[in-house]
């Protein structure tokens, strides 16, 4: 409960953390420019249909960082290259990132298509007889296609009538997963990855590609020596007035677990005292390097105040920091979640291990639902007769062929709990839905161990909990191919439960002082998805990014704007959508067509 020395959590208001304004989505409305009669009468009813659209998607989008998404829509409509380049001149002065052009009628192709390579884009070719609307999306997506321009193409299943500007189910779906992607790919551009550290344990992934990041998703890497994290602890380069509010709120909310060291390894209660105080102080440190702090300019500490206008970090630790200090599984926690000692707030994208390819997978997940991340190693798939054979129980219900045990170092967000709700159900939600009660749950489901010194001789505190059974969850993975380069992997499923006994047993055969999630992916008849183990099997890396919800086909869709291919998922077909100029590449073969697509057009910032 909270006490006299730290309020109730109170959720912040949403702001901007980063350097540059959010990215807009522009609406173009196109239109046939002959005027004396065919222009006229089509002026009005294309303008609403902008309007319906912005409408919608400013009523159902927001920003992970809680603000709305604005749109921007030019005052008349384009029905030519001069109109072209006017909206054009409107966007680049609006801070628009994606583009979406919609029309009732047939236009000119290439006198009004949006040519700006580095917007995502999509064209809404209107369903209906009066006017040819069908018949400009195929002319302009095959403009498209023909200049290198990949555009997504939206046409409903059923006729509507001219003049009505209700947006139909299918079209709203297309829409949305459209402008959730697109927002994220304008949103990292220009911001950056930092890199605290380098390679962790020989991990590949900590082995950053700047030609990746940059490239593809538009980042910059801001690689900073782990030594400027002991230079500002030392310096005491950090808000002392805010450092003691959160030594505060640690006493009250963090209790301590039982040390499962042996008593030869044990520290002392000084030295795990002392470990607290460098945990909290990494914490704020890490913050501040990737975000910047005013208040240390206030303090006389100019250039620290900057930080670096990080989207994403990641933390080395192992082995070179942690042979010497407390490990960074306080901070990392911390970050990731979506609250902290100043209440509710957007939680970070902070990479274990510095796993740069894990933590794009976080960022992605993070940008398309606002939520909080997990970032967890896979680490054992148990059959249903290992289960068996180990504890004597028999799996049941969507635990029964099988279950994935993710768990990682006690760097895992806190909102993986479970201990929020939805709809009467465990859930990780955006933090802008997050209240004080559902914040406490999930610290009073947290337990903070002494860390195995066998494994972080500098000590540490590392998060011990469970995860909700019921839970929907989508884990994926970005891995580097030589000669390939970037794919993606998803696995849409679900937490599970399991008996306290059995878990026990499982548990007690890793690290108990860990936080575990209990994951059962979808399975399907054949592939790699034909049964838990062959997801085990056919996973491309040690670690996993979870988010919460069915998310895999917003994935999809962020990963051809990035040209990402994605080599295995089990996204149900119908949520799967892609430019249209990837039917070019093999309509009966998508899987194919995604790797020759995005091969043949290459890294979006690449060119």
């Amino acid at each position: 409960m909270a006490t006299a020395t730290e309020p109730a959590a109170k959720t912040g208001a949403p702001k901007n953390r980063l350097i540059g304004p959010m990215p807009r989505i522009g609406i173009r409305p196109a239109i046939d420019g002959r005027m004396k009669g065919v222009r006229e009468s089509l002026e009005a009813q294309t303008l609403a249909l902008a309007r319906s659209v912005a409408a919608l998607l400013q009523s159902k989008l927001r920003h992970s960082n809680g603000l709305p998404v604005e749109c921007v829509i030019p005052s008349r409509c384009i029905g030519g290259v001069a109109e072209s380049a006017e909206t054009a001149a409107l966007f680049e002065r609006e801070a628009v990132g994606v583009t979406l052009t919609v029309t009732p009628a047939w236009c000119y192709g290439a006198e009004t298509m949006d040519m700006n390579p580095l917007y995502p884009k999509a064209v809404w070719g209107f369903n209906g007889t009066e006017r040819p609307g069908a018949v400009y999306l195929a002319a302009v997506l095959a403009g498209h296609t023909q200049k290198g321009l990949p555009a997504f193409g939206i046409y409903g299943r059923d006729v509507q009538d001219a003049g009505d500007t209700t947006i139909p189910s299918d079209v709203e779906a297309k829409l949305l997963r459209f402008a959730r992607a697109g927002i994220a790919v304008a949103t990292m551009r220009g911001k950056s990855y930092l890199s605290l550290g380098g390679t962790s344990m020989g991990i590949a992934g900590s082995q950053l590609d700047p030609a990746f990041l940059e490239g593809h998703l538009g980042l910059r890497v801001e690689p900073v020596d782990m030594t400027e994290v002991a230079r500002r602890v030392t310096e005491e380069i950090y808000d002392k007035d805010e450092y003691a509010r959160a030594v505060a709120w640690v006493k009250d909310h963090c209790p301590e677990g039982r040390d499962h060291n042996p008593p030869t390894h044990e520290r002392t209660r000084a030295q795990k005292d002392a470990d607290w105080e460098w945990s909290i102080k990494m914490a704020l440190i890490a913050r501040d390097l990737m975000v910047g702090n005013p208040r240390l300019e206030e303090l006389g500490h100019g250039e620290e105040a900057l930080g670096r206008n990080a989207i994403a970090g990641g933390f080395q630790g192992q082995r070179h920091w942690t042979d010497h200090y407390p490990n960074g599984d306080f901070m990392e926690a911390i970050l990731n979640s979506s609250f902290d000692w100043n209440g509710i707030r957007e939680p970070f994208v902070f990479a274990t291990e510095n796993d740069c390819l894990n933590g794009i997978g976080m960022l992605f997940g993070h940008l398309l639902t606002g939520t909080a991340q997990i970032f967890a190693d896979v680490r054992t798939y148990w059959s249903p007769a290992a289960v068996r054979r180990v504890t004597g129980h028999d799996l049941q219900d969507r635990a029964a062929g099988g279950i994935i045990h993710l768990i990682n170092s006690g760097a895992a967000t806190l909102d993986a709990t479970g201990r929020m709700t939805a709809g009467g159900a465990p859930a990780m939600k955006p933090f802008w839905d997050i209240t004080p009660e559902e914040v406490e749950a999930c610290l009073e489901a947290t337990t903070w161990y002494p860390a195995r010194t066998e494994y972080f001789r500098g000590g540490g505190y590392s998060s011990g909990f469970l995860t909700v059974g019921g839970m929907p969850m989508t884990m994926s993975r970005v891995n580097l191919v030589a000669g390939l380069g970037p794919v993606l992997q998803i696995a849409e499923g679900w937490t599970v439960d399991v008996p306290e006994k059995v878990h026990q047993t499982l548990n007690e055969r890793t690290d108990p002082t860990w936080p575990t999630h209990w994951f059962v992916p979808r399975t399907e008849a054949s592939g790699p998805f034909r049964d838990v183990y062959s997801v085990m099997n056919s996973w491309g890396a040690n670690h996993g990014s979870i988010s919460y919800g069915h998310v895999g086909g917003d994935l999809v869709t962020l990963a051809s704007m990035l040209r990402i291919p994605v080599f295995m998922h089990n996204v149900p077909e119908d949520d799967v959508f892609r430019p249209s100029a990837w039917n070019a590449f093999g309509a009966h073969d998508l899987q194919g067509g995604d790797f020759r697509a995005c091969a043949n057009f290459g890294p979006l910032y690449g060119r």
